[in-house]
């Protein structure tokens, strides 16, 4: 039997320990850190978010009973005290720039949606964090209530976020979704909270094609009927407001689409004028893969209870997750066909420690068949 170091070791492998302590380096504040490294933070936090730990105490002790296999992982075990210090204290930005740096180095950029054209797809939206406003005073953001707000530009095919970033849970949708870069020739499909006239027309500066719904009290003015199977109409439209035209809108095209389930209608908008009005409204509607990404980390990694008060802490926290997340959809490409990540982090959960090949933990082999010897007899 071949030797292997921990599946936890193993998942690592995307992020070498010298590019984590160039960037812990760049986002360090205060003193030489003497008792833990942000490795080891990185190591506690992080072994919290995979095998679902819920506490500092519980943090400490699974790392302490696992300590003999931290040496390969390059840490060793923190007290929860030390751990809350830098959970408190040293930048999450650090983290952040982990975040981003994973995903260009291992980037599965992958155009393989459902869809027949290969422009890359990406679905934009923001989930609200709740938070306890006695526990988190700085994130209220009503009277009763405290809140962050995640925000992430989902790549449909791999389902991976390519494009995430955090804000107070005041914060509109849309300033965040402004920043995000979408590469040239790439489809965004978003709900009517990001509704900017003046956005339509950058992206289409930009060759970004969007869809998204029209807003009930729009006033436009149709310039030409298409023929097209599949949709209630497609037009050619122009905004005519007075606050659409000085925002400078673009031309647009609206799709009217009953959905044959619910019979409900819709009004799609897009500056996309080349695709059929049938795929425009099929777009939008896979628009629901960021719906289940939110469900999903929300129900699998740790970003509803927190181990820290502080926002630097929450926020450590929810990128840490987030580099999680990403992790386990690299791992994904070990395992079967139609795994989700979902199903994977139910597998390292038991297995975080385990020294056994990662795909094989993914893939296991099927059971060897023994072999029946006529001879034997079963004892009485």
């Amino acid at each position: 039997m071949s030797h292997h170091n921990t599946a936890f070791h193993q998942l690592l492998q995307p992020l070498p320990r010298h590019e984590f302590e160039a960037l812990a380096k760049q986002h360090h504040q205060g003193q030489k850190l003497r008792s833990a490294s942000r490795w080891d933070q990185f190591i506690g936090m992080s072994m919290s978010q995979l095998s679902g730990r819920q506490s500092l105490r519980d943090i400490e002790s699974s790392l302490r009973s696992q300590q003999h296999k931290l040496y390969h992982l390059g840490a060793k075990p923190i007290a929860r005290t030390t751990l809350a210090r830098l959970n408190e204290k040293q930048p999450a930005e650090l983290y952040e720039a982990v975040f981003y740096k994973l995903l260009q180095r291992c980037s599965l950029r992958d155009n393989n949606h459902k869809f027949r054209f290969k422009n890359p797809l990406y679905s934009l939206d923001a989930s609200v964090i709740d938070l306890s406003l006695k526990l988190f005073p700085w994130a209220q953001c009503h009277q009763t209530k405290a809140a962050m707000k995640l925000h992430v530009g989902l790549n449909n095919a791999s389902l991976i976020p390519e494009f995430t970033a955090l804000s107070h849970g005041l914060e509109s949708e849309l300033i965040k979704g402004r920043q995000f870069r979408f590469p040239k020739g790439s489809i965004v499909a978003f709900d009517k909270g990001y509704n900017d006239y003046s956005w339509y027309g950058l992206l289409s500066k930009q060759e970004v094609s969007f869809v998204t719904r029209l807003r009930p009290n729009a006033v436009y003015e149709v310039i030409e009927h298409h023929q097209s199977a599949g949709v209630d109409y497609d037009q050619s439209i122009r905004l005519t407001s007075q606050h659409a035209q000085k925002q400078g809108a673009p031309k647009l095209r609206l799709v009217g689409f009953t959905c044959p389930e619910t019979k409900r209608q819709y009004r799609f908008i897009t500056n996309n004028f080349k695709l059929a009005a049938s795929t425009i409204a099929a777009i939008y509607k896979d628009r629901w893969q960021v719906e289940l990404f939110f469900k999903a980390i929300k129900q699998n990694l740790k970003i509803k209870a927190f181990l820290g008060s502080s926002q630097n802490a929450v926020m450590t926290q929810i990128w840490i997750a987030m580099i999680s997340y990403l992790l386990l959809a690299y791992a994904r490409h070990c395992a079967k066909k139609g795994w989700t990540v979902q199903r994977i982090m139910r597998i390292l959960q038991l297995s975080l420690f385990e020294r056994k090949a990662l795909k094989e933990l993914l893939n296991p082999s099927p059971p060897e068949r023994q072999k029946r010897d006529p001879q034997m007899r079963i004892p009485l």
